[in-house]
C-alpha cells in the first residue's frame, strides 16, 4: 500500500509516524514544500515551541477551543496532552511545564520537536519529499488518488492525508492549498477568518503607554454579524436563533495583556481574537472593544476605597488613591486626556469626578482598526467538521481522503492548544489507515 500526507507541518510529521507504525510494510511519502520540516512548528512559542498544554483536564482542555471542540473529544482522549508529553520523553525529548501551563522542550529549542520526526523518518524509510508542491489531486475511477508536483512529476497512491495547515503564516508555506484539493473531491469549506492576532487602535495616543501590562484585565465586545430575515444570525460558520442572538453575541475575555505602541496584545487579546475571528476589522468599521482594567473589583468597591481615602488623607492629592490600583502612567494619561484635573487635594475633588473616572477604568472604550501579528496567529474556519469521521479522521465523501491539523474547522486559543489539535488529529489520522 502507498500512502502519502501532504504538508510536513505538526499534523503531518504525527501522522506519517502513526503511519508507519500502523502499516510497517506500506510506503509512506510526506510531501513539504518547504526545504526543511515543521517551519511554523519550529517557530512556534518564540522559537521555542509550546508543544503543547500542562492542562490534564480534558473538559478544561476542550473548553479552549473556540471552534471544532465537540469533534475533537475523541482524538484528545486518543492522545491526550499528558500521553502527548510521555510520547516525547519516550522519543528522547523531555519536555517542561511553566508556570502558565505552556510546554516547551527543555532545551528551549524548537528543532529539538523537529528533530525527533527526522529520526524517526530516517530510521524507518519513510520517504520525505521535501521542496516538493503538490499542485493537484485527483481520485482516479480505479479509487486510487494522483498527486500532481509543480515539477510536473506525477504519483499514484491508495490513500491520502491531507495536512496542508490554514492560511497563516504564509512564509511558513501555509498558503490554503489544500482548501482547493479538498473542494475539488467535493468537501465544504467554512468561513475563513484570522485568529490568535494582535489588535491595532484607533487611539495612538495609548502608545505612550507602551510596555504597560496587566496581569488580569477584562475585555468584551459585541459581534456586528448580521442578522438575516429568516430570524438566523450568523456568526462565523455556526448558526443560532435570533432569540439567543443577544447573549451569544457579545464576547468576553480575561487574562493578561500589553499595551503595545500600536495597540493591545496578550493572552486575553488573542482569546477575544479568536472570538471575533470573522468580524470585519478597517479603520472604515472599527470594532468597539472595552476593557475593564480592574475586573477583581466592581466599582462600588473601588469608589468606597477612594472614598476611605479621601476622608482619612483630604490633603494628598486625589491621583494617590488611584495609584493604588492602577498603573501611574496610566492615571497620569488618563486624566490629561479626558480632561480630570487630579493634581489638587483629595478633599476638593468632587464625587461625581471620582465617579466618572472609575467608571472610564472599568468601561474603557477603544477602537480596534486592524490585526496584527500574535504568538501563533492561526486560521479560523476550514474543511466542515460534518463531513469527516471524528474516529478515524477519514472523509465521509471520499473514501481513502483523510484530513489532520489546521486544515480542519478547528482553532483553539494560545497556549499549546492548537499544536495539541494538530498533534492529536494527525494521531488518529495515522492509525486509521488500516480500517
Amino acid at each position: 500500500m502507498r500512502i502519502a500526507i501532504i504538508g510536513g507541518g505538526a499534523a503531518g510529521m504525527m501522522a506519517a509516524v502513526l503511519a508507519k507504525q500502523t502499516l510497517a510494510n506500506a510506503e509512506i511519502v510526506l510531501f513539504e514544500k518547504n526545504l526543511n520540516l515543521g517551519a511554523k512548528v519550529a517557530i512556534s512559542g518564540g522559537g521555542r515551541c509550546n508543544v503543547t498544554t500542562g492542562i490534564q483536564d480534558l473538559t478544561q482542555v476542550l473548553s479552549k477551543y473556540p471552534r471544532g471542540a465537540k469533534f475533537l473529544r475523541y482524538a484528545m482522549h486518543s492522545f491526550s496532552p499528558a500521553m502527548l508529553v510521555d510520547w516525547f520523553e519516550k522519543q528522547g525529548c523531555k519536555l517542561k511545564c511553566e508556570s502558565d501551563m505552556r510546554v516547551f522542550p527543555v532545551s528551549d529549542n524548537g528543532s529539538d520537536v523537529i528533530t525527533v520526526f527526522s529520526d524517526f523518518f530516517a530510521e524507518h524509510k519513510v520517504q520525505v519529499c521535501l521542496g516538493s508542491q503538490v499542485v493537484a489531486l485527483e481520485k482516479l475511477e480505479s479509487g486510487k488518488f494522483e498527486l500532481s508536483l509543480k515539477s510536473g512529476d506525477i504519483f499514484s497512491f491508495d490513500k491520502v492525508i491531507l495536512t496542508t495547515g490554514g492560511q497563516a503564516y504564509r512564509h511558513t508555506g501555509s498558503s490554503g492549498d489544500g482548501y482547493a484539493f479538498a473542494e475539488k473531491l467535493g468537501h465544504s469549506l467554512t468561513d475563513l477568518g484570522p485568529s490568535l492576532n494582535s489588535f491595532v487602535l484607533e487611539e495612538k495616543w495609548l502608545g505612550q503607554l507602551s510596555g504597560i501590562s496587566f496581569e488580569n484585565c477584562g475585555l468584551q465586545t459585541s459581534l456586528r454579524s448580521a442578522v438575516k430575515s429568516s430570524g438566523k444570525v450568523s456568526t462565523g460558520s455556526s448558526k443560532v436563533s435570533s432569540k439567543a442572538a443577544a447573549s451569544s453575541l457579545k464576547q468576553k475575555s480575561n487574562g493578561p495583556i500589553l499595551i503595545s505602541h500600536k495597540g493591545l496584545t496578550g493572552p486575553a487579546v488573542f482569546e477575544m481574537s479568536a472570538l471575533t475571528a470573522f468580524e470585519t476589522i478597517s479603520k472604515e468599521s472599527a470594532l468597539e472593544l472595552y476593557l475593564d482594567f480592574i475586573p477583581k473589583c466592581n466599582q462600588l468597591h473601588l469608589e468606597n476605597q477612594v472614598f476611605d481615602f479621601v476622608k482619612n488623607f483630604p490633603q494628598k492629592y486625589i491621583k494617590q488613591a488611584f495609584y493604588e490600583f492602577l498603573p501611574r502612567r496610566l492615571v497620569d494619561l488618563l486624566a490629561s486626556q479626558y480632561n480630570f484635573d487630579f493634581d489638587r487635594a483629595s478633599n476638593s475633588v468632587a464625587h461625581k469626578d471620582i465617579r466618572k473616572f472609575l467608571q472610564l477604568v472599568k468601561h474603557f472604550k477603544v477602537h480596534v482598526i486592524s490585526r496584527a501579528a500574535g504568538d501563533e496567529f492561526v486560521t479560523a474556519g476550514g474543511i466542515e467538521l460534518s463531513e469527516i469521521d471524528p474516529k478515524t479522521m477519514q472523509s465521509k465523501i471520499c473514501p481513502g481522503l483523510f484530513f489532520a491539523g489546521e486544515i480542519l474547522n478547528i482553532d483553539g486559543y494560545t497556549g499549546g492548544f492548537n499544536l495539541q489539535s494538530a498533534w492529536a488529529t494527525g494521531f488518529v489520522a495515522g492509525s486509521s489507515l488500516d480500517l
